[in-house]
């Protein structure tokens, strides 16, 4: 009715997420470039957000996600980057937008895409089957050392195998690793103990520690995870150990979901679309998709953000030098 504001309205207000005034404001639709397939974390992550922007109407042109996501999603920042200077193309996704040209062959330099946000963070937790002799993290890299022990991840190369190549020289263990489609596919290997571990995001393993079929030893994390939900049994996130109190020296690995503009866009535009990020990741529906998909909020946007990002590259660089993986 025109005699009152919307609910929405009404509760962005009391929120504060009323989107600020900006020399830029986009004026026909702003496409979201999903750098994966369709129901997958990155299309989830993309439409959450395109949801509550509409919801809250932080943005008065429309949102249009698109997929493209072959190529381990370098078809969808190659895409993103050759719109130089257009500030209607965002890019979503991980890590995967700066560390691709590290460690592949690809047609875009992460010079050609500039950082607007990261919302939150994918965490990493070692799991081994439900019915492993193993109780700790200390227990089975002893067994890594002397014993032929695999870990399965999500393709090669990538955040999964970073990884497990950082568990083996943090400890000396010499776990071999078999990639996989997808997390998922991992997952269903290890619940029916065709592989010792893996080191699936939480989600991921969600449904097979449900079920006994999986059990968590430690999370890549400087501190426990914070919800007090309990998830199998008696247990819940906050009673997983840290990897580094509980015998491996890794104080944190995690995945950011990030957000990206094509190179050449004015600062102004940048500005725009973090403030909106900004605000989306201040509401109840943000909060309940971090809680639903078990990821940590880390909003980041600006210097902080660009900062992580060099800090990522080298870190991560440092373990494809070792293992030869480097593209160039």
């Amino acid at each position: 009715m025109k005699r009152s504001l919307s609910l929405a309205c009404v509760v962005a207000a009391a929120l504060g997420v009323v989107a600020p005034a900006h020399a830029f404001e986009p004026n026909r639709p702003v496409e979201f470039v999903v750098t994966a397939g369709p129901g997958g974390g990155t299309d989830i992550f993309a439409r959450t957000i395109q949801a509550i922007i509409a919801k809250y109407e932080l943005m008065k042109a429309p949102v249009v996600v698109t997929n493209k996501g072959s190529a381990g999603g370098a078809e969808g920042f190659v895409y993103t980057a050759g719109y130089k200077g257009d500030a209607y193309k965002l890019a979503f996704g991980t890590n995967n937008a700066y560390l691709l040209p590290i460690r592949a062959k690809v047609p875009y330099k992460s010079e050609d895409l500039i950082p607007v946000s990261a919302l939150a963070a994918d965490e990493f937790v070692l799991w081994v089957n439900g019915n492993s002799e193993f109780n700790s993290a200390a227990d089975f890299v002893a067994k890594a050392k002397d014993a032929d022990m695999k870990v399965g991840g999500s393709q090669s190369k990538d955040v999964d195998q970073i990884l497990t190549s950082m568990i083996n020289d943090a400890s000396g263990a010499k776990l071999g690793y078999i990639p996989f489609k997808s997390g998922g596919e991992a997952a269903v290997q290890l619940a029916g103990d065709h592989i010792a571990a893996n080191v699936n995001n939480p989600s991921e393993n969600l449904g097979q520690w449900q079920a006994g079929m999986v059990k968590p030893l430690c999370v890549f994390k400087a501190e426990k995870l914070k919800s007090d939900t309990k998830v199998a049994g008696d247990k819940g996130w906050s009673d997983i150990p840290t990897c580094k109190e509980s015998g491996i020296a890794i104080e944190n690995y995690s995945m950011p979901r990030t957000v990206w503009l094509p190179a050449g866009v004015e600062p102004d535009v940048v500005q725009f679309y973090s403030d909106v990020l900004k605000k989306v990741s201040e509401t109840p529906e943000w909060a309940k998709y971090l809680a639903d998909t078990s990821q940590s909020p880390a909003y980041m946007s600006g210097e902080q953000l660009t900062t992580f990002i060099k800090s990522d590259e080298t870190s991560v660089s440092e373990v494809l030098k070792r293992e030869g993986w480097l593209a160039n």
